[in-house]
C-alpha cells in the first residue's frame, strides 16, 4: 500500500498521523516539511473549517499526515475545536503528535491531559525548542518523558531540526493513561456515565467527561449512537451532579487540570535570566509601545517603500518589461504569429492591444510579478522576525475605537498579502459583529500584495507625499467607517489575549520557501483572471461596447474623478482583480495619461473598490449572500465618492506632488 502518491487520495486504509495543538505553535510548518508541500485543503464535513490532509513517508511508511485547527481545549468553544475533536472521537487515527510551544508549554499542557484521557497513541513535539532557550527556559525532557508516559520531541520547525525524529511516533505508538484523579463524586458519576457509552475509538471516560464540562456538540453523536432512554438516564446522571456544585463541573475540572499541569511544570522546567540579547529585547518593547513604536513602524513602512516601491517596481520591473518582454517575448511572439495569422481575429487575440501575450502575460508576469515576489519576501521577513504580533498590540486601542480588539490587525495585515485569505482568517475573531467589521474593510481598503505593490511601483516614481497622502486618506477612510460601524452592527467586542513571540532573525530559508509557495499560488490565482480579464476587453472593444461604457461613465470618470476616460478601462477589469486595476492605471501613467494628481485619486479610487471575483465568493461563503450584497453595494459608490472628494480637494488646494 502506498499512502505517499500525491496524485491520488490516499487509501482508507492508510495510517493517519493528526497533528493537533494549540494555535501559532507550528504544526503548518511541520505538515509542510513532512508533506513537502502536496496537500490537499478541503471544509471538514459540515462545517466551514478547512483542513489539510497530505501524503508523508515516515521510517519508509507510507502515511496520511491530517494537519488539525489550532484549538486550546478538546471540549469544544468554537467551531474549530469541534473538528479537531470529531476527527479524533470519528476517524480511524493511527497515532497523534501533539506539538507544543516549547516557551510556554502549560498552554498545551491542558490539551495533553485530555489527550491522556482520551487514551489515543500520542507523541509530544516540543516546538521553537531553541526560542525556550532563547527565553532563559530549561526543560528536563527525560523527566518529562518519564511524568506523561510518552515520548517526547524537542523540534525547531523552521529549520527542520528533529523533525526526521518524529518518523518513529508510529513504531513507538506509546498510549499512556492519564492517572488524574476528580472529587469523588465527579468520579463517581464520570464512571456511571462511562459505563452506558458503546465503545469509541476515544476513550468513554473522555466522552463521559466532555458531557459533565457541558459539552453540547457531543449531543449529535450521542444521539447517532445511544438509543433516546440511554441519553435520558444520562442527562439524569448529569443533572444530579451539577446540583451537588455552585460552580460548573467544567470550570472544577479544569483547574484540576490547570493544578496538575503546574505540578509537573515546576518538576520538569527552571528558568534562568534570558539569553535573548539586549538589542532584540529592545527593539521587542519599543515595537509594541503605543508611542515609540510609532516610529519603528514607520521605518518599516518606508523600507517597504524602498524595497518593494524603488526596488521591485523600479528596477525589476524595468528590468522584466523592457529588456525581457520588450525585446524578446513580445517580438518574437508577434512574428511567429504574424506568420500563422497576418492579421484578423486570431492576431489581435494574441498580439493586439488587449492580446493574451501583449496584454494579460505582460500585466501579470512582466509588471506585476517582479512587484509582489518583493512585497512576498518583505512579508515574510515581516512574519518570521516576530513583528506582526507587536503591531497588533501596538494598535489594540486604535481597534478598540472600531469595535474590534487587536487580534483584528493580523487579518488586517494577512490582507496585504491576500484578501481573499484574511477573510478566511477572520474567525479567530470571537464575535460576529468583529467578523463583520473586518470582513468589510479588508473588501474596502486593504490593498492584495499583487495591487500594493503595482501601487507603490506607481507612488514611488512621484514622491514620498504623494505616497502618504495616499496612505493617509485610505487609512483615514477605513478608521471612520470601522468606527461607524461598530456604532451601527449590533454585538459585543471580544477580550484580547495574544501570545507575543521573541523578536528573532528571520531564517532566510524559511523566507524563500514561503515566497516560493506565494509566488506559485499568485501564477495559479492570477494568470488566469488576467487572461479573462483581456478577453472581457477584447470582447468590449470588438462590440464597441467599450466605448459606450466610455461615453456612459464619461461624465463621473472625467468629471468626477478628473481622471483621462481610458481609466474606465481599469476600473471594469478591477471587477475580476483589483490588482488588474492597478496594473491598468500602472500602464496609463508610464504613457504619460495620467498627472501626479490624478495617479493619486485614481489609486485611492482603485484600493477602495469593489472586492475581487475571489474575495466576494469568500465573503458569501463566510458571512452569507445578504451581508455580501450589502457590502458590495456599499464599497462600489462610496469607493467613487471618496475619489471624487478627494479630486476636489487636491484641485482646490491647488496640490501638484
Amino acid at each position: 500500500m502506498d499512502c505517499s502518491n500525491k496524485n491520488t487520495p490516499a487509501p482508507a486504509d492508510c495510517p493517519k498521523l493528526a497533528l493537533v495543538g494549540n494555535p501559532n505553535v507550528g504544526k503548518s510548518v511541520i505538515f509542510g516539511a513532512l508533506t513537502g508541500r502536496y496537500a490537499t485543503v478541503s471544509n471538514y464535513p459540515g462545517t466551514t473549517v478547512e483542513v489539510s490532509r497530505g501524503p508523508a513517508r515516515l521510517k519508509g511508511t507510507s502515511v496520511e499526515l491530517i494537519d488539525s485547527p489550532g484549538i486550546n481545549s478538546l471540549v469544544p468553544m468554537s467551531e474549530d475545536e469541534t473538528v479537531t475533536r470529531d476527527i479524533l472521537l470519528e476517524e480511524e487515527i493511527t497515532s497523534v503528535l501533539q506539538v507544543l510551544d516549547a516557551k510556554n508549554i502549560r498552554r498545551g499542557l491542558l490539551i495533553t491531559i485530555q489527550l491522556l484521557e482520551m487514551e489515543v497513541p500520542l507523541t509530544l513535539a516540543l516546538n521553537m525548542y531553541d526560542e525556550a532557550g532563547e527565553r532563559g527556559i530549561s526543560i528536563n525532557l527525560k523527566g518529562f518523558a518519564d511524568a506523561v508516559g510518552l515520548n517526547v520531541i524537542p523540534t525547531i520547525a523552521t529549520q527542520g531540526w528533529n523533525l526526521d525524529k518524529i518518523g518513529n511516533v508510529l513504531t513507538l505508538n506509546r498510549v499512556a493513561k492519564s492517572t488524574l484523579k476528580y472529587p469523588k463524586e465527579i468520579e463517581t458519576a464520570i464512571d456511571a456515565i462511562a459505563k452506558l457509552l458503546p465503545e469509541a475509538k476515544i476513550s468513554r471516560r473522555s466522552i463521559a467527561m466532555m458531557i459533565l464540562s457541558g459539552d453540547t456538540t457531543i449531543d449529535k453523536w450521542l444521539k447517532k449512537n445511544l438509543k433516546t432512554e440511554v441519553i435520558k438516564r444520562i442527562e439524569k446522571i448529569n443533572g444530579a451532579i451539577t446540583s451537588q456544585y455552585s460552580e460548573p463541573i467544567g470550570y472544577l475540572i479544569n483547574r484540576i487540570r490547570l493544578g496538575a499541569a503546574d505540578k509537573l511544570l515546576r518538576k520538569v522546567t527552571t528558568k534562568k535570566e534570558a539569553s535573548q540579547s539586549k538589542l532584540a529585547g529592545f527593539i521587542g518593547d519599543i515595537s509594541m509601545h503605543p508611542v515609540w513604536g510609532i516610529p519603528l513602524l514607520l521605518f518599516v513602512l518606508y523600507l517597504m517603500y524602498q524595497f518593494v516601491g524603488v526596488l521591485g517596481a523600479g528596477y525589476a520591473v524595468d528590468f522584466v518589461e523592457k529588456f525581457i518582454f520588450g525585446q524578446f517575448i513580445n517580438p518574437w511572439s508577434a512574428r511567429v504569429v504574424e506568420y500563422v495569422f497576418p492579421s484578423g481575429l486570431i492576431h489581435d487575440l494574441i498580439v493586439g492591444q488587449y492580446g493574451i501575450i501583449t496584454m494579460a502575460f505582460t500585466y501579470a508576469i512582466a509588471i506585476v510579478m517582479p512587484i509582489v515576489s518583493f512585497f512576498f519576501v518583505f512579508f515574510s521577513i515581516l512574519e518570521d522576525s516576530g513583528y506582526l504580533p507587536r503591531l497588533a498590540i501596538m494598535v489594540y486601542k486604535i481597534f478598540r475605537l472600531m469595535g474590534l480588539n487587536g487580534k483584528a490587525v493580523l487579518p488586517m495585515v494577512l490582507g496585504l498579502g491576500c484578501d481573499t485569505m484574511a477573510t478566511m482568517t477572520t474567525r479567530i475573531l470571537e464575535t460576529r459583529k468583529e467578523r463583520i467589521i473586518v470582513t468589510l474593510l479588508l473588501a474596502l481598503g486593504v490593498p492584495c500584495s499583487a495591487q500594493l505593490g503595482v501601487i507603490l511601483g506607481m507612488l514611488s516614481s512621484i514622491s514620498l507625499s504623494a505616497t502618504i497622502v495616499w496612505m493617509g486618506t485610505v487609512i483615514f477612510i477605513i478608521f471612520i467607517v470601522g468606527f461607524l460601524s461598530s456604532l451601527i452592527l449590533p454585538g459585543e467586542t471580544s477580550d484580547f489575549i495574544m501570545e507575543v513571540p521573541p523578536i528573532r532573525i528571520p531564517q532566510m530559508k524559511n523566507v524563500l520557501l514561503k515566497t516560493v509557495v506565494r509566488v506559485e499560488w499568485y501564477l495559479k490565482e492570477a494568470l488566469p483572471l488576467f487572461v479573462l480579464g483581456t478577453l472581457v476587453l477584447f470582447v468590449l472593444d470588438r462590440t464597441h461596447a467599450l466605448n459606450a461604457i466610455e461615453v456612459a461613465t464619461g461624465p463621473l470618470i472625467e468629471g468626477f474623478l478628473g481622471l483621462p476616460i481610458e481609466a474606465t478601462q481599469a476600473f471594469i477589469v478591477g471587477f475580476l482583480r483589483r490588482d488588474y486595476g492597478a496594473a491598468g492605471l500602472l500602464a496609463l501613467q508610464r504613457d504619460g495619461l495620467l498627472d501626479p494628481v490624478q495617479s493619486v485619486v485614481s489609486l485611492v479610487t482603485i484600493t477602495l473598490f469593489v472586492p475581487c471575483v475571489a474575495n466576494m465568493f469568500i465573503i458569501i461563503k463566510e458571512r452569507g449572500l445578504v451581508t455580501a450584497l450589502l457590502i458590495t453595494a456599499f464599497i462600489f459608490p462610496f469607493a467613487l465618492f471618496a475619489g471624487g472628494v478627494l479630486n476636489f480637494v487636491l484641485r482646490f488646494l491647488g496640490v501638484t506632488f
